[in-house]
């Protein structure tokens, strides 16, 4: 076993006695109001929550998952993200973030009063939103609980821990052990510091992040120059025909048992799921988790936009730089690694806390295990706040006491956030990996979510009833359908999932009267949603001839398709910088300068415009 360095010990206690301190230093802050405590009080800078999101989705969880990715995947591994989709930062950014930053709420329930009222459906409206969040949260909780368990078992092997430990576990629970004794750490600070703890510890976290990858790219970088590298036929070409026909038989057999177990083979099909479900997802808005709270946290609507869109900037080269880094050490030095599980299986999943152990200096190493603990705890902590929100905000003050004193509100908030953490860890118990969770999260949970969403925002008709039906039908879907096909991939699931939700929307909709027409002229007067609004458009013209709704629709779409593009080259950029693929690069930085250009013309100028 590798022991870590005093250096390296250093550097980790450094880090953690630093989050410690943020959440005693701004605790009193956090506890001065609901908002403060929630969103930071609505104060703190654009960029800063750019870099605090940024952050939370460098989660280790997603970087063990994208480094196995891109192992096996290659350059091809850069469209597999589109499963979240990556690209749902991209319509946030262009005009669905200042949409929600119009409302002026705290949470994506409460929300619902604006766009509903506040009569029975919107009241059932309400809990199915809130439930809805909690079990995402839960989810998204479960999922880093496994993956920082994978992560810390390379550093700490089990043959150590069960002779210092007073107690048996099971060698299948291991990973789910070292989970329960970090997320305890991570409550500490997340509790006290509230949203502005979260976003300091999030901007800490990701400069060490940044310096890891910057050096660990440059070591995968040195690594092909010095090495051939042994690849199938098309791994370094980000194309690709009906099927995968990646063979990596007489190089790494078992990865092909990988692909075939992630049914990834037909590659056609997958990419054109991935991009259908993806649009609506993007086009549904984002799901109420911490994304959402940040975009309630900025100062205004056209803050909230540059806060989306700064997320892809600085997140995609940066991390991508670092998976492109350890795929490159882990292609070139594979014998070196050791995959085995402790029940002799091999686990790819474990190639980045692998090549850590393996390949980072004395210091790097410190510095990269107290990062990606940090990007556990900055996933955590977020996710953590977004639940707390729904708790205290959509149930305790809506239902149960509206009338708290800071004080009680302060109480309720540390007790839900125990609460939460403990049923997460129970989940993750039964976690079987990154994957599973993953697939669980983004293709099915997401495909309850999607029809009523998209509907809320473009068709005045829908109203509270129907938005409950279409969210109780989805996720009664959700919880039936994966039962019924077990051994399809979630992903294919997803229409079915779609068409239950928009049944139960259409009819829902129908079975009670529209929403009271001031409601609806406050949301379309103050929101500017584009859609099927018309009878909403001509009342308040009525009133005031000069009214003007929203024309953008057109650039939106362009702008839209210019940012999908440009985020997309931040991908690949990195990869080839890794991988030593000069004219691939070129091409990827002109499209990335084609595209920051329209970028700058028809996004940035135009943000301030209040009719759009």
């Amino acid at each position: 076993m590798k022991l870590l360095n005093v250096a390296d010990i250093l550097i980790i206690m450094a880090y953690l006695i630093t989050v410690v301190v943020i959440g005693f230093v701004l605790r009193k802050k956090a506890q001065r109001s609901k908002d403060d405590y929630l969103l930071g009080g609505k104060s703190i800078p654009w960029y800063m929550l750019g870099l605090s999101n940024a952050s939370g989705m460098f989660d280790i969880s997603g970087t063990i998952w994208l480094v196995t990715l891109m192992f096996a995947y290659g350059i091809k591994s850069a469209w597999i993200p589109w499963l979240w989709p990556v690209f749902n930062q991209v319509f946030l950014m262009v005009y669905l973030s200042k949409w929600l930053r119009r409302s002026n709420v705290t949470t994506g329930a409460e929300w619902i009063g604006t766009r509903f009222g506040f009569k029975k459906g919107a009241k059932y409206s309400h809990i199915i939103v809130v439930i809805f969040a909690l079990i995402l949260c839960l989810g998204y909780l479960a999922y880093g609980f496994i993956g920082l368990g994978k992560f810390i078992e390379i550093f700490i092997p089990w043959e150590f821990v069960k002779n210092h430990v007073p107690f048996a576990v099971s060698p299948e629970l291991v990973p789910h052990f070292y989970g329960i004794v970090f997320t305890l750490f991570a409550v500490f600070y997340s509790l006290l510091g509230g949203m502005s703890g979260i976003v300091w510890a999030d901007v800490i976290q990701f400069t060490i992040m940044t310096v890891a990858a910057l050096v660990i790219g440059y070591l995968g970088f040195v690594a092909i120059g010095e090495n051939t590298l042994l690849v199938p036929k098309g791994w370094l070409s980000p194309f690709f025909g009906w099927e995968l026909n990646m063979d990596w038989s007489s190089i790494i057999p078992e990865v092909n048992q990988k692909i075939s177990e992630d049914g990834f083979g037909l590659f056609t099909i997958f990419f054109m799921m991935m991009v259908f479900k993806g649009m609506l997802v993007s086009v549904a808005g984002p799901a109420p988790t911490y994304d959402m709270q940040k975009i309630f946290s900025t100062k205004s609507p056209s803050e909230a936009s540059k806060m989306s869109g700064f997320v892809s900037v600085v997140l995609m080269p940066i991390r991508y730089l670092m998976i492109a880094g350890f795929a490159a050490l882990a292609l070139v030095y594979y014998e070196k690694l050791n995959l085995l599980t402790v029940s002799g299986n091999v686990d790819f999943e474990l190639i980045l806390p692998a090549a850590i152990m393996e390949f980072a200096p004395i210091g790097l190493l410190g510095l990269l295990l107290a990062g990606l603990i940090a990007a556990f705890m900055s996933t955590f902590a977020g996710t953590l706040n977004a639940a707390q929100a729904y708790l205290v905000n959509d149930i305790y003050l809506k239902y149960k006491n509206p009338y708290a004193s800071t004080r009680q509100i302060k109480n309720m908030n540390y007790t839900t956030g125990l609460v939460v953490v403990v049923v997460s860890i129970v989940l993750g118990l039964f976690a079987k990996d990154v994957n599973s969770v993953l697939q669980w999260i983004v293709s099915v949970l997401y495909g309850s979510y999607v029809g009523a969403n998209i509907l809320k925002w473009h068709w005045w008709r829908f109203n509270g009833e129907g938005f409950f039906w279409g969210m109780a039908a989805g996720l009664l879907a959700a919880a039936i359908v994966p039962e019924l096909f077990p051994d399809i991939l979630e992903l294919y699931l997803f229409p079915i999932l779609l068409v239950v939700s928009l049944i139960g929307s259409i009819v829902g909709t129908y079975t009670a009267p529209p929403t009271d027409q001031e409601i609806l002229k406050s949301f379309y007067k103050n929101i500017r949603p584009w859609g099927f609004w018309k009878p909403i458009h001509n009342k308040l013209a009525e009133e005031n001839p000069d009214f003007e709704g929203n024309k953008a629709f057109g650039r939106d779409m362009f702008n839209v398709v210019m940012g999908i593009t440009a985020q997309t080259t931040l991908v690949i950029i990195p990869m080839y910088v890794v991988f030593r693929q000069e004219i691939p690069l070129y091409i990827s930085l002109t499209i990335l300068a084609v595209c920051l250009f329209f970028l700058k013309k028809y996004w940035w100028n135009t943000l301030e415009e209040k009719l759009n």
